[in-house]
């Protein structure tokens, strides 16, 4: 095993792996007995996982420096050769799932398994190789707009990121300085972005066209693997965020307002909890990860195996700059059996969170590709994966001191008051992507309307003090998974709900909800979603009822803490 930075990287080669498909699915249909089956479909498993690791290895590079041009053009080549591959992969995929001996294979590894070759085969076709080679490069043309937008902020230098600390400033004419800075950044690229938003919303009902969807919507539904649940069923989800969380907000935020001394609570205000200031962590980005590294050899032996594991070898970029990729997330290079932490610091409390979010999904993927031999089910659907990282923020409240001295308990407050806050946004994310893959030829005017409406419906305290391009709408532009992800949001409202269950027993049987945690985690994704809820005895969210059930004794105590 060797640091990050030390990993070779060299193109996967995509003729084996072309030739793995093709001699697996002729040894599949020739198979004799379960055992020849079995080891033509490990064989593939291996050589996917070369190629997996390379295509890890190149992406985290491409967003650690999104102006590097080898891995940029490296990127779209990987991307276009996967795409020349749906023919023979659906070859194999098919030879799979119609084996003889599938029953044998969903013994030994579980229904999920074939249920995601099915869904493949129904998700993939050669014909639409040409809209999904463009799909990728529209996105990387969009993170690269997004990457290099930066404008000059009391004489720094600021990306999004680096405005937002001064948005939770103690100063109030200091954050609306900032936010007007972040609004007219947006603005300034709010063309290029609805030009790229239309030419993704075009090729991917081209997509579904093509196959023969009733639309997009449920295509990516198959993409996002959603056995378990449709449209209906979440917007019965939406519903009860709608009824249950969004009137526990408007109270958090009224008592905000008050707390603040303030007439009018503005969406520049929002982010600010305390007159005081927002607890910031102490220390630098170095220090706060040995921080994480003494509270995870604490938490457990397995997070303290983990975390040093991370840290030995280097497996984070967590710092914000100029042309890396927004955002944070966690990436598997499978073949070293290692996660990757992928943030962008900025001074703010949300750089714990990031140490605790992020560090909850590789946990997750460090126990699973230790012990789930197949690549496919080591990580499990969206909705379950955000368990694995909003859990681990809550399961580590006890060690905040560490990061935040005197005001550990500010920063818990803060913490659950933002996370339920955040729930009807979610939730508008999802209401505003299904509204604009019903209407796909609406333009930018229409969506920005659409998005403000919706906006209303769900957080009806959001006030832009008159910023024009934010009250007509333009807010629904700073969340790059409309972009890049379509209908990954819900999931982690979805994904609240278990974690904030778990939460919960956590204070009532800590041994319980960390055993029922870890049985989770290990499950990875060898069972549907519901099968996996049902595991950790985490109750079904679209369920009448289990919104209040989950999150109800987080609404009660944020407004205790914060009166």
């Amino acid at each position: 095993m060797m640091k990050f930075q030390d990993m070779p990287y060299e193109r996967p080669d995509a003729e084996a792996l072309k030739k793995a498909y093709e001699r697996a699915a002729e040894k599949l249909l020739k198979a004799k007995t379960y055992g020849e089956a079995r080891s033509a479909f490990l064989e593939v498993q291996e050589e996917e996982e070369k190629a997996e690791t390379m295509e890890s290895i190149c992406y985290i590079r491409n967003t650690i420096d999104t102006t590097d041009a080898f891995y940029n053009d490296e990127l779209l080549a990987i991307r276009e050769a996967d795409a020349s591959l749906i023919p023979v992969r659906q070859l194999y995929q098919k030879a799979l799932s119609g084996s003889i001996f599938r029953k044998d294979l969903e013994q030994e590894f579980g229904p999920q398994l074939l249920r995601l070759v099915d869904a493949s085969l129904k998700s993939s076709d050669e014909r639409i190789v040409p809209e999904l080679i463009r799909e990728g490069e529209v996105s990387m043309e969009y993170q690269k707009d997004s990457a290099a937008a930066t404008t000059e902020f009391r004489g720094e230098k600021c990306n999004f990121y680096g405005l937002l600390k001064h948005m939770e400033s103690t100063d109030r004419e200091e954050r609306r300085e900032a936010f007007l800075a972040w609004a007219g950044l947006y603005e300034s690229i709010s063309g290029k972005l609805d030009a790229r938003y239309d030419e993704l919303v075009s090729l991917r009902v081209s997509m579904a066209e093509k196959m023969g969807f009733s639309s997009y919507t449920d295509l990516a539904y198959l993409n996002m693997e959603r056995f378990d649940y449709g449209p209906e069923q979440a917007a019965a989800f939406r519903r009860q965020i709608r009824e249950i969380v969004t009137p526990a907000v408007e109270k958090l935020r009224e008592r905000q307002r008050k707390r603040l001394g303030l007439d009018r609570l503005f969406f520049y205000d929002e982010t600010l909890l305390f007159p005081e200031g927002n607890p910031s962590p102490i220390g630098t980005t170095e220090e706060l990860v040995e921080k994480a590294q003494a509270m995870y050899r604490e938490m457990s032996p397995e997070t303290g195996e983990f975390f040093d594991f991370m840290v030995k070898y280097r497996l984070f970029d967590l710092k914000t700059r100029p042309g890396k990729h927004m955002g944070g997330y966690m990436a598997s290079i499978p073949a070293y059996k290692a996660p990757f932490i992928f943030s962008n610091f900025n001074g703010t409390n949300a750089d714990v969170d990031v140490l605790t979010h992020e560090a909850g999904h590789a946990f997750q993927g460090y126990l699973s590709m230790r012990s789930i031999p197949v690549r496919m089910i080591q990580g499990s659907t969206a909705e379950v994966s955000e368990i694995h990282s909003m859990t681990m923020e809550h399961f580590t409240y006890p060690w905040m001191e560490s990061f935040f001295g005197d005001k550990a308990e500010d920063y818990v407050t803060g913490h659950l008051v933002g996370s339920l806050a955040v729930l009807p946004y979610m939730a508008s994310v999802d209401e505003f992507q299904h509204r604009v893959y019903e209407k796909p030829d609406m333009d930018a005017i229409d969506r920005r309307r659409t998005w403000r409406e919706i906006e209303k419906a769900y957080m009806p305290w959001r006030d832009y003090d008159g910023e024009p391009f934010l009250e007509e709408g333009g807010f629904w532009m700073q969340k790059q998974h409309i972009f890049l992800y379509p209908f990954y949001y819900i999931d982690y409202a979805l994904a609240q709900m278990g974690a904030s269950y778990l939460y919960g027993l956590s204070k009532t049987d800590p041994e319980k909800a960390w055993k029922d945690y870890l049985t989770l985690l290990k499950a990875g994704g060898t069972k549907s979603y519901f099968e996996l809820l049902s595991l950790a005895g985490i109750p079904n969210p679209f369920e009448e009822g289990n919104v209040e059930k989950c999150v109800g004794h987080m609404i009660r105590e944020a407004l205790d803490r914060y009166q």
